[in-house]
């Protein structure tokens, strides 16, 4: 969340950044109002403690039986009102925290102003698309000729929007995963971790999808936990509420974890093919790092992200989302986008496989997590970034896709034939 203290010290910057991002300016001045009253609450609550102190140790010196009785009833009196005014007080830091948790992150100065994602900014393609002496075909259908896709079956199972990969298929996907997770730990030196896919409720407001995106969730009532969107939760929170020594930042850690979204938000988008699910696999990069190098890591996490893409032979582009397009936690965004050449509406099409993003200090606050520069010195927040590396299954179409063959077979990728027992095509 933000800092109050920005909010208080430059109100009209904090409001012009919510404009810029399509939110209501106006929850500044709420916030401040709430705030207003919890300090003047505050006030009045330490001033009748102190009287209280002072009205006590006059007791203890009152001499007279009659004057004693008369102090302490008044002290009685004034108890009643501490209590009343520390509920008051209590509520009051209820309500500025609810709304302090209801407000995004400011995006940084050089992120590019716009409503929405048409004002997005393309900073870089890279590689060629295939050009195919054939008409390519959609991963749905290349899938179900070689029995390595069930959508079918997935729904007959589970629902709309799941779906079942068999055989060669399951062994693909398979093998990303483990491609990339090798690729990120051997190649980008970061530390794997295998988290839960089950989080508390804190975990989900530490990482800003509480309490904002609760109808995007899957929760299990009985047991209040809650079934993880992205790796990113887990990984975030394995250092919340510590102070982290400065010396041994930046921590990057890379996680695999099934992800689970009910997709409320995206109804009637992406109905064909496995391209928007409501399970489905992913490869997480998370980083904590100090405020001075954040930029210059969120580089670097952009850049594993496509090495990924670049180790395939997958074109791809690299998007900066504008303001009307960043994530309510993030303060600056960078999608990376690979070809499918199929699987759009009129053929080919962009699918994004990659947001990376640095939340500033926004989910640190929120969640707690400081580091000490040296020792002796006062914590600070460190600053999140995370970003995919890549996400399943537009990763897994891609592949399909791409490397199709004219007789309906798949050509194996060369860096993932060894995670298949050296399977170079299915067919």
């Amino acid at each position: 969340m933000l800092d109050i203290r920005l909010i208080r010290e430059q109100p009209d910057q904090v409001k012009a950044g919510l404009a810029s991002l399509g939110a209501d300016p106006a929850l500044v001045d709420q916030l401040l109002s709430l705030d207003e009253d919890r300090r003047r609450t505050e006030g009045e609550v330490s001033e009748m403690r102190a009287r209280r102190n002072s009205g006590s140790k006059e007791i203890g010196k009152a001499r007279d039986n009659e004057q004693r009785e008369a102090m302490k009833s008044e002290m009685r009196a004034l108890g009643d009102e501490i209590s009343a005014g520390e509920a008051r007080l209590k509520q009051a830091e209820a309500d500025q925290q609810t709304l302090l948790l209801d407000i995004p992150n400011l995006p940084l100065a050089g992120v590019p102003v716009g409503a929405d994602d048409r004002e997005n900014i393309v900073v870089r393609n890279v590689g060629e698309p295939r050009v195919f002496d054939f008409t390519p075909k959609p991963h749905w259908e290349l899938g179900a000729a070689l029995g390595i896709l069930d959508i079918e079956r997935g729904t007959k199972i589970s629902g709309s929007r799941f779906y079942v990969l068999k055989g060669a298929g399951a062994a693909l996907q398979r093998a990303l995963i483990a491609f990339m997770l090798d690729l990120h730990v051997r190649k980008h030196g970061y530390t794997e971790i295998y988290p839960p896919a089950v989080v508390k409720e804190q975990c989900l407001v530490g990482t800003g999808n509480l309490p904002k995106f609760g109808d995007n969730l899957y929760r299990d009532i009985e047991d209040d936990l809650w079934l993880i969107p992205t790796a990113e939760v887990p990984v975030t929170n394995l250092h919340r509420e510590e102070i982290l020594d400065g010396a041994q930042l930046p921590i990057k850690y890379v996680a695999y974890s099934p992800c689970f979204r009910r997709e409320q938000m995206s109804a009637g988008r992406d109905v064909r093919g496995i391209k928007r699910g409501h399970q489905f696999d992913k490869v997480e990069m998370v980083k904590f790092v100090t405020p001075e190098t954040s930029e210059a890591e969120l580089a670097a996490l952009v850049d594993n992200a496509e090495d990924v893409c670049r180790e395939l032979g997958l074109a791809h582009r690299v998007i900066q989302m504008c303001t009307g397009d960043l994530s309510f936690v993030a303060a600056v965004k960078y999608d990376v986008e690979l070809w499918a050449p199929a699987c759009g509406d009129n053929g080919g099409e962009w699918l994004e496989v990659s947001s990376c993003s640095c939340f500033t200090d926004y989910q640190a606050r929120r969640a707690g997590i400081r580091y000490r520069p040296a020792p002796g010195v006062k914590p600070e927040f460190v600053h999140t970034l995370n970003g995919s590396g890549l996400a399943l299954p537009r990763t897994l179409i891609g592949v399909i896709e791409n490397y199709q063959n004219e007789d309906g077979s798949i050509t194996v990728p060369e860096p993932l034939r060894g995670y298949m027992g050296g399977m170079e095509k299915i067919g």
